[in-house]
């Protein structure tokens, strides 16, 4: 098992002993791929929404919210291309009976190429220290750029099998490459067949008179049919964009990797609307936006990287994403879209119904080209849990487990710790909690030896730890001790609020 393997059973195993993540009906052995967040989980989930909402919402007076509904018209979804196309390429294991997405297994192989580059990469940086020259050394290296050249030819061939809608040449690809199961190592495949992933159920007050609806695929379509009665009643002109927060179904196969693929899952989206012929530049501007926004997190830069799109969708004109190194490699965290105006043009299509802006800038009417930003939640949780994860070892040679999470999005932001349960000091430890929750999202802990607390606190990710000894009866003062330095300083409890602020709320990120 690699390192990397390792700690993602290691993160899996940390969701659930710390009350953040847990398998949808456990009782009853689990629901593939469907997860419960549990208690520190939903106030990370929580806070991550609002600190998206906020940065996108907020902060941004050309922008509004929407929370539109699951069910929608299932004229929607064949407007959408949906039920034509929204389709995965899979393909069966005649050993293991396991079933594959087709392009996931030969984006896998790619990844073990590139592996193998920045393998040759490592033992040069080693072999030349200080005067390596990696982008010298990418250039020239006859071994990275043979590998190169097999990740551009595949990816190549991927991409006409698609355009051309050719499963034939695509189970070849495969074949050709020599992939295996990577499960069994079995290479005996079966012909690839698609699948559409939609959920579908019925709408109606008996089954002989109820019609089939679908439980939405995105959360993009609400905004879509709603842009012009958002665009009258909120009075904005174009450009403008519409925000969504929402829960979105597929009926994935191939769920896997945690909650980084799941069949209910959550959605972070934003479609602007834009006049044709800007889109280009729009484009452009929300793509470095929201690396920015990625960025602005404090974890390393080394892990996002950007992946434009050979393969566009039909609909797009420019498609790239934002891909993060989770344990298991570079994927996608969010996408950057430049749909066009045919989202709009086809529910005009379909309904009958003008969805054009009239601009009275240049006194014409027009359908707005569209350019999306569509984050994944449970993705960007899964980010930010496996970039905060960290087994420090310490000076007495004991490991300390914590996250490193950035204090605006932790769960708790403090806990007030007596440090014993006696001599009144849980009674006054109380009366902080009480007046500080009314302000933050704290907790209360006096169970077990002071040292164990803290442990506790670090798995958890709570940035501050406020103890109450003997002397804080008498002085009123408390120590506080700072989770990732260990740091402990004594304060007064007259300043406990605004420290916990200073470290902990969303407007120092928002600035």
């Amino acid at each position: 098992m690699s390192a990397n393997q390792d700690t993602f059973k290691k993160i899996i195993s940390h969701s659930k002993e710390y009350g953040f993540i847990f398998q949808s009906s456990e009782i009853y052995d689990g629901l593939s791929a469907v997860y419960d967040y549990a208690q520190n989980g939903v106030e990370l989930k929580n806070n991550i929404k609002k600190y998206w909402w906020a940065s996108m919402v907020q902060m941004n007076d050309n922008i509004v919210g929407l929370d539109s509904s699951i069910l929608m018209h299932p004229k929607t979804w064949k407007a959408s291309g949906h039920v034509d196309a929204f389709n995965d390429p899979l393909i069966d294991n005649k050993d293991s009976k396991l079933r594959y997405r087709a392009d996931v297994l030969i984006e896998d192989q790619i990844t073990k190429i590139e592996s193998k580059i920045q393998k040759e990469i490592n033992k040069a940086k080693k072999r030349f220290g200080d005067s390596f020259d990696e982008q010298q050394f990418i250039k020239t290296n006859h071994r990275v750029l043979d590998n190169k050249k097999k990740i551009d030819d595949i990816t190549k061939a991927m991409k006409k099998c698609f355009d051309d809608d050719d499963l034939v040449e695509l189970k070849k690809l495969i074949d050709n490459l020599g992939i295996s199961d990577p499960v069994s190592g079995s290479k005996n495949w079966t012909e690839i067949k698609q699948f559409n992933l939609m959920f579908s159920t019925k709408i109606g007050a008996s089954s002989d008179s109820a019609s089939e609806i679908y439980l939405r695929p995105e959360t993009a379509q609400g905004i879509f049919v709603n842009f012009l009665n958002v665009q009258k009643s909120s009075r904005k002109k174009i450009p403008f964009g519409i925000a969504q927060i929402g829960k979105a179904f597929r009926n994935e196969i191939i769920a896997r990797q945690f909650i980084f693929r799941m069949r209910e899952f959550e959605q972070m989206e934003m479609q602007f609307f834009v006049k044709p012929g800007t889109q280009s530049e729009w484009y452009k501007k929300w793509k470095e936006s929201r690396m920015n926004w990625h960025k602005s997190l404090g974890i390393s830069e080394d892990n996002y990287r950007f992946h434009d799109h050979d393969k566009l969708a039909h609909y797009a004109d420019a498609a790239c994403d934002i891909e993060f190194k989770f344990p298991f490699g570079f994927k996608e965290l969010e996408g950057i879209h430049s749909r066009t105006n045919f989202d709009l043009t086809q529910h005009e299509s379909h309904s009958g119904r003008k969805l054009k802006y009239f601009d009275p800038e240049i006194s014409e009417s027009y359908v707005p080209y569209v350019v999306e930003t569509s984050i994944g939640l449970d993705r960007m949780f899964l980010a930010i849990l496996s970039s905060s994860y960290v087994e420090e070892e310490l000076e007495n040679d004991s490991i300390r487990t914590v996250l490193k999470i950035p204090p605006f999005l932790a769960p708790q932001k403090a806990a007030i710790l007596p440090l014993v349960k006696k001599d009144g000091l849980s009674e006054y430890a109380r009366k902080i909690f009480d007046n500080l929750k009314i302000y933050f999202n704290v907790t209360f802990d006096e169970k077990d030896a002071i040292g164990r607390r803290y442990r506790r606190q670090d798995a958890i990710g709570t940035p501050i730890c406020i103890t109450i000894d003997h002397d804080s009866i008498k002085d009123d003062s408390v120590t506080l001790r700072f989770r990732d330095s260990m740091e402990q300083i004594r304060i007064s409890v007259s300043k406990l609020r605004s420290e916990i602020d200073k470290c902990t709320s969303l407007s120092n990120w928002l600035n």
